[in-house]
């Protein structure tokens, strides 16, 4: 309004603006929607502990290679990650406009004591489908 460079420190009430604007759509990302869908996969007793996106292409396909890394603690946590190494090659994710090509543990860490813990490594591979 006209008056708020005059008194800045005054807030003033815009009803009509604020029944008139509309929310910003906000766009959730193939990637967000791609940790999302793990995520749920993974469980409950998963902490997220890192998520990497790069870039990559080939001749005829484009998309991007995803790295997340999931940490479990203690002996229900290890039976979900236990779960999730049997169920991830082979899982079935919808994400618009996206196929998932590839998806696969590559990296394991195991530790009996004092407590179990087990820290997986993912890779997936999404491409564009445009």
């Amino acid at each position: 309004m006209w008056l708020d460079h005059l008194f800045p420190a005054l807030p003033f009430e815009r009803k009509s603006e604020d029944a008139a604007t509309p929310h910003p759509r906000v766009r959730i990302s193939p990637g967000e929607r791609l940790l999302r869908a793990v995520l749920t996969l993974a469980g409950p007793h998963a902490e997220l502990m890192e998520h990497g996106e790069a870039p990559w292409a080939s001749v005829t396909f484009a998309g991007t290679r995803h790295t997340i890394v999931l940490n479990y603690e203690g002996w229900e946590a290890c039976d979900a990650a236990e779960a999730l190494m049997a169920v991830l090659p082979e899982h079935e994710f919808t994400i618009p406009r996206t196929l998932v090509a590839d998806a696969a543990v590559v990296r394991l860490d195991q530790t009996l004591l004092p407590e179990p813990r087990m820290m997986l490594e993912l890779a997936l591979l999404l491409l564009d489908d445009a």
